[in-house]
């Protein structure tokens, strides 16, 4: 399982290894050269200490004084004659280079430094590997105290690390305790900075979700409510049939029957249409708005006709929108359906389409009655209907909200308006 505490442990625990482990490895060449120096100065001064005079031949048998094993030295006159040598085991080759020079010899490479006396030639060796051995000890003993402090370290950094992700504990023991009606935001004073923006945005969802829920049941009330009166008619109107006397009192309450079944199925038929409109249910991609309109136009042509109503489009546009086909085909229905119910028989209504920068606005007059101005705003609730409608005419009260819920789907505004022929209602949309 993936842990921001082990995440955080491993990770500060490696970096501290590696930080030591580097620290480590950058003191050992500091040493070392430091080693370096001062073995060459120790050389250089074992080969200034020896007299000037010449030194005389190794006579046979002779014991040789020794010096510290790290240090070899030999010494040969102008004829390449070695009268001098500390260590008979192993002779270095004689190198006529003066100074310091690194060559190969017994065990690995060794430093060697040549110097002319009078009128012999005096080189000090050492090997390379007793410089490292130095050097790392010294490594090792500056280190030491790291690696003694690492436990310590090492349980500073758990103790830091809880109390740091204490603060993410509370809150999701804020948010586990909490029940699916309790939606109050996380209190987030108290909490780090960098922890805010995921509690603002888990806030920010909680008041979103808070407002669907209460839209919700404003729906589900309000549904509960324009349900009741329908099915009560319907239930009485059954009973009416049913006490019929004669076919003539049987024939009205079977057609009132008829009718309150068609108020019913379009109320649930809307009912349904505006419940599937929800934010982010539908994708968005281009539309041609012109063939959408002439398509729906088409299709309502037949309750035009009925109603003796000229209806068609007078000016048309070219440009697309980004949204959901079906969507604005329910918007535009819904508007043009209201048109045509509520224009008297020989009248017309013209749908334009018009572009205005970077917008498109389609238009939609009618010659009917209009609506009073004190409603043109609330006609977008859900279940209202103008004072002056007609009761004969079906409707719910649902058509114009359902338009504008497509319409804040789709960052386009739609406004009603009176004019000297009847209502026009203008949406406009942001081309793409």
């Amino acid at each position: 399982m993936n842990s921001i505490r082990r995440q955080l442990l491993l990770w500060l625990a490696l970096g501290l290894s590696g930080g030591i482990l580097l620290a480590g490895i950058v003191l050992y060449f500091q040493a070392r050269d430091e080693a370096n120096d001062i073995f060459d100065y120790q050389m250089r001064q074992i080969a200034a200490s020896l007299p000037r005079q010449a030194f005389a031949p190794i006579a046979p048998g002779q014991s040789l004084p020794g010096l510290d094993d790290e240090i070899m030295m030999q010494i040969w006159d102008s004829t390449g004659t070695v009268i001098y040598h500390s260590h008979s085991r192993s002779v270095m080759p004689q190198q006529a280079e003066l100074g310091f020079i690194d060559v190969p010899g017994p065990g690995g490479m060794w430093r060697v430094y040549s110097a002319q006396i009078g009128s012999t030639v005096v080189q000090v060796s050492q090997p390379q590997s007793a410089r490292k051995e130095v050097a790392a000890q010294m490594a090792v003993k500056t280190v030491m105290p790291l690696l003694l402090l690492f436990p310590f370290l090492g349980a500073l950094i758990w103790v830091a690390v809880g109390h740091g992700l204490a603060p993410v504990r509370r809150a999701a023991a804020d948010v586990q305790l909490r029940d699916m009606n309790t939606l109050t935001p996380i209190a987030d004073q108290s909490l780090p900075q960098e922890i805010r923006p995921l509690t603002q945005a888990f806030n920010d969802l909680l008041d979103r979700l808070q407002q669907a829920m209460q839209a919700q049941r404003a729906f589900v009330a309000d549904a509960a409510h324009e349900l009741r009166t329908p099915l009560t008619a319907l239930r009485l109107q059954a009973q009416l049939a049913e006490r019929a006397d004669n076919d003539e009192e049987r024939r009205a309450a079977f057609s009132d029957l008829k009718n309150g079944l068609e108020r019913a199925t379009h109320l649930v038929h809307q009912l349904l249409t505006l419940a599937r409109q929800e934010p982010g249910v539908q994708a968005h991609v281009p539309v041609d708005l012109a063939a959408l309109l002439r398509s729906v136009v088409l299709d309502l042509s037949p309750l035009a006709e009925h109603k003796n109503v000229d209806l068609g489009i007078t000016e048309e546009a070219v440009g697309s929108v980004s949204g959901n086909a079906d969507a604005l085909r329910i918007l535009f229905s819904n508007l043009l359906s209201n048109a045509v119910q509520y224009s008297p028989s020989g009248g017309t209504v013209d749908v334009g389409m018009q572009v205005q920068g970077d917008k498109l606005m389609v238009t939609i007059q009618d010659t009917g009655p209009g609506i009073p101005e004190q409603d043109l705003v609330r006609v977008f609730d859900r279940f209202y209907r103008a004072d002056n409608v007609q009761s004969t005419v079906l409707g719910s009260g649902l058509g114009l909200a359902i338009v504008r819920q497509i319409a804040d789907l789709h960052d386009a505004t739609v406004s009603l308006h009176n004019t000297a022929r009847g209502l026009q209602a203008q949406v406009v949309f942001q081309r793409c």
